[in-house]
């Protein structure tokens, strides 16, 4: 016997519709390239989008068709989120870090028809577009008076002219809740970047999970500044989860920078941010040496790499503001995890609850975990045992685009699927997870694993450290051992010899790191993940060469 309900498919356009009804006048505010702050809300960002997806009718673009972006954190890029995935087209998100190759071979995988982009990746653009021949049009994401004079772009559009053209009568369509929605490639450090293929279905569950309140815990209150990209796996789903609740969101453009996000938090009176471990580094810095302190965040979700607990401890201690430590995958859409303690742990010391909140947290409804060892059997919730994490879900990948790969999903006894992360992790008697490392990054020396996090989490706590990270280098005795590589403050006079003594009565003794290499910098990937593959590359033998 079937329910008696009615039939509605859990389409995104469903969210845009939500939001102009419901918070039709909630702002959304951007730092546009041109220079200025724009102002519109969520009634105009519905009317436009549907201009825009007359617009994507009228280039040619049919459902199914891949229409892609190369674009900053912005209202016109969510016109285009809306307008693609709710005609029944796919946005694919590129992210303009990657180097001109690999951005071309995503491109051409994805089989873009369209490409919109904002003014400052001309350039690169300029540099890939012959290069694309299943693009169809380009589309520069200004009006005519910033259109650049002259381009070597074939038949440049200009974005504000295709809107304008159009009427805003357009009825969004209704299908099937599993069609593709968006496309999201991984940032591929080894191997070529292969595509996690998002649902309608998929992407509206995942943007009621992180609004819950044991997640993200959002609200039409809020004000929401998502620092982390909306070529980053959709900004962690915070565009839809701003139309769905009403939050008013706040867009930084191009302006990453600790002075211009500090301006747009306090003059918009963002109460909520979102971003990786790098970017917070240069807000902190720049709020430090000018003496200054948050008027309305209250909190802010730090993810994809582990946030070091001297961080936390600056946003908490000195600012109040309190970290929500995140953990998710592109192939998770992403987000799987967050540490929000339990009812249980209220009455836990202060200590002990902020060594709660350094795990990644528990998962969210929808996402299921477990740990395994090398020959696939269970391990033990009991937060010391650890192994490779894997997950299960409605907003997990099932394959990757084209079947790249092969099939990714191990199976277990009862013929389940799941997804293995790739991740080393140990699980408490509570649920919550803490990720040891990655698995091509453990140290394993005589035999014995090293995990490089916690290294790399004491080395941060130093004042002297700006960044740090630690890998597996060669050892003729121990196979490996762990090899810091810093990058220090300004000024700093630390020395490897006292560095390494700072480890002393933090871990045991065996865990210490051998050696210190001090950088300039350390290279960092498209996301803001440090490429530990590269320091390998670079000083994976230093210990070797100079026994």
């Amino acid at each position: 016997m079937n329910g008696l309900m009615m039939q509605w498919p859990l389409l995104i356009s469903s969210l845009l519709v939500h939001a102009e009804r419901h918070h039709g006048e909630q702002e959304i505010v951007s730092r546009r390239v041109e220079g200025d702050i724009h102002r519109t809300t969520f009634r105009q960002l519905a009317a436009r989008a549907r201009r825009m997806a007359n617009a994507l009718a009228r280039l040619g673009v049919k459902s199914g068709d891949r229409v892609a972006t190369l674009a900053w954190n912005g209202y016109r890029h969510l016109e285009v989120y809306y307008a693609a995935s709710g005609s029944g087209a796919v946005l694919h998100t590129l992210n303009p870090r990657l180097h001109p190759d690999q951005l071309s071979y995503i491109a051409n995988h994805a089989e873009d028809k369209v490409l919109f982009f904002d003014l400052t990746f001309l350039p690169l653009v300029e540099a890939v577009a012959a290069r694309l021949p299943a693009v169809k049009h380009f589309v520069a994401m200004t009006d005519r008076a910033h259109m650049p004079a002259a381009s070597k772009v074939p038949n440049l559009l200009c974005y504000e002219e295709l809107v304008e053209a159009e009427s805003d009568a357009f009825a969004w369509p209704e299908f099937d809740e599993n069609q593709a929605s968006s496309l999201c490639y991984t940032s591929g450090t080894t191997g070529n970047p292969k595509g996690a293929l998002y649902s309608h279905r998929s992407t509206v569950l995942h943007t009621f999970a992180i609004a819950l309140p044991d997640a993200l815990s959002l609200a039409s209150r809020d004000v929401i500044l998502p620092v982390v990209p909306m070529f980053h796996v959709n900004a962690w789903g915070l565009p839809y989860a701003a139309c769905m609740t009403g939050a008013k969101i706040v867009f930084p453009g191009p302006g990453l920078d600790g002075k211009s996000l500090y301006e747009l938090f306090e003059g918009e009176g963002v109460t909520l941010s979102a971003g990786v471990p790098t970017v917070w580094q240069g807000l902190l810095g720049y709020v430090d040496a000018n003496d200054l302190r948050f008027s309305t965040m209250t909190r802010t979700i730090i993810g994809g790499s582990a946030c070091p607990p001297a961080m936390m401890r600056t946003f908490q201690d000195r600012y109040g503001v309190k970290v929500l430590h995140a953990w998710g995958m592109t192939e998770m859409s992403p987000v799987g995890t967050v540490s929000i303690l339990k009812g249980s742990q209220k009455n836990l010391s202060g200590e002990e609850q902020f060594q709660v909140q350094c795990k990644q947290g528990r998962a969210v409804y929808g996402v299921d975990m477990k740990i395994v060892t090398g020959q696939g059997e269970e391990v033990a919730w009991d937060g010391k045992a650890s192994g490779e994490l894997m997950v299960r879900g409605p907003w997990v990948i099932a394959e990757y685009f084209k079947g790249e790969g092969g099939d990714p999903l191990v199976k277990d006894g009862e013929g389940r699927g799941w997804f293995p992360t790739g991740d080393v992790a140990s699980i408490d008697p509570d649920g919550f997870m803490q990720i040891t490392d990655r698995s091509k990054d453990v140290i394993k020396s005589g035999g014995e694993w090293i995990g490089s996090i916690d290294l790399e989490n004491i080395a941060m706590a130093h004042p002297c450290v700006a960044m740090a990270a630690c890998i597996a280098a060669e050892h003729k005795k121990w196979d490996e051992r762990p090899l810091l590589v810093v990058v220090k403050k300004p000024g700093s006079e630390l020395t490897r010899d006292e560095l390494i003594a700072f480890y002393e009565g933090r871990i045991a003794k065996w865990w210490t790191p051998d050696d210190v290499v001090f950088v300039e910098a350390i290279p960092l990937g498209a996301t803001g993940k440090m490429l530990k593959n590269r320091l390998r590359e670079q000083y994976g033998k230093r210990l070797v060469e100079s026994s």
